[in-house]
């Protein structure tokens, strides 16, 4: 499994990249593998705005159907279009190629209750 360290990760197995004002959300590396081959993704429109915690879309694999939750609150600037034609792009590279949304925080960013890359590793092992 690989965990970058400059990441924040949820216990929903979601990560997150804070960057001033703006963030990267995407699946971890461990989601990914739990789920094995994603079908299909659903993701909000640009300008939808959420709650930390919030649904905000869904994947569909070959095994399960899961929702993704929101990190941080905030409004989608941008949306990841790729997946809607490469969904499989999450499992090859999910801190790349495979991120979900770009959101602009909507406050200071509750970071708190995130993980480092140690310990979502740690959870990860433990599950």
């Amino acid at each position: 499994m690989n965990f970058p360290s400059d990441l924040k990760y949820a216990k929903s197995d979601e990560w997150v990249r804070i960057d001033g004002n703006t963030a990267v959300v995407g699946l971890s590396d461990y989601a990914q593998d739990a789920l094995n081959d994603i079908v299909y993704v659903e993701l909000p429109e640009v300008g939808d705005t959420f709650e930390k915690g919030a649904v905000f879309g869904s994947v569909e694999s070959v095994k399960a159907a899961s929702d993704i939750y929101l990190p941080v609150a905030g409004k989608v600037l941008e949306v990841n279009t790729r997946l809607e034609d490469e969904p499989e792009l999450i499992n090859s590279d999910p801190y790349g190629d495979g991120w979900l949304l770009k959101i602009e925080l909507t406050s200071e960013a509750d970071t708190s209750d995130l993980m480092s890359a140690d310990d979502y590793a740690a959870y990860c092992e433990d599950r």
